[in-house]
């Protein structure tokens, strides 16, 4: 999740596990108190480049289409969630307290309304539910928007350029 700012560059904040040296992931294990919960906070050259041009992870960046009030919300919710975890440190959880169901969770503090939706479990299926459920650019159709929100080529060429943020989403569908 990104945020952005009138005059800085745009905050990043990625909620992820942290697996010890040595150790993989494994979703099975993640239900058994294995792996711990923590955020990264950084900007977006940092935490999107190294997904796209070091770990060579597919990345889709939505623009989401969601009122101020509710994004200043959001962030807010974020900043007091990370202060939580210094505090009382957590375990990632597959179903119940993993990145995407902490996005729900925090879009619904911060104004979201709806239902659960089966797609929240599934971090591979969330940009459909986005889509959907109109969060997104709805004038395309969603293979269309979804191809056209790819940017791991683009963040590729961008690499460390001191504009990468702006370079990413240069050629992004722009939510109506």
């Amino acid at each position: 999740m990104s945020f952005i700012f009138d005059n800085a560059a745009p905050l990043s904040i990625s909620i992820e596990t942290r697996p010890e040296v040595g150790e993989g992931f494994d979703p099975l294990a993640s239900l058994f108190k294995q792996f711990e919960l923590i955020y990264v906070v950084g900007n977006e050259r940092d935490l999107v480049r190294v997904r796209t041009n070091f770990r060579k992870e597919t990345v889709y960046l939505y623009r989401l289409n969601s009122p101020v009030e509710n994004v200043r919300r959001l962030l807010l919710v974020y900043l007091e969630r990370i202060n939580e975890l210094a505090d009382r440190p957590e375990f990632y959880h597959l179903l119940t307290n993993s990145c995407t169901i902490n996005i729900i969770r925090y879009a619904n503090a911060a104004g979201r309304t709806g239902q659960f939706n089966i797609r929240h479990l599934l971090n591979g299926l969330i940009d459909s539910y986005l889509y959907h459920s109109g969060r997104v650019d709805t004038t395309l159709p969603f293979e269309e928007l979804r191809q056209r929100s790819l940017i791991n080529n683009v963040a590729l060429a961008a690499d460390d350029a001191p504009d990468f943020s702006d370079r990413i989403r240069a050629s992004l569908p722009t939510a109506r």
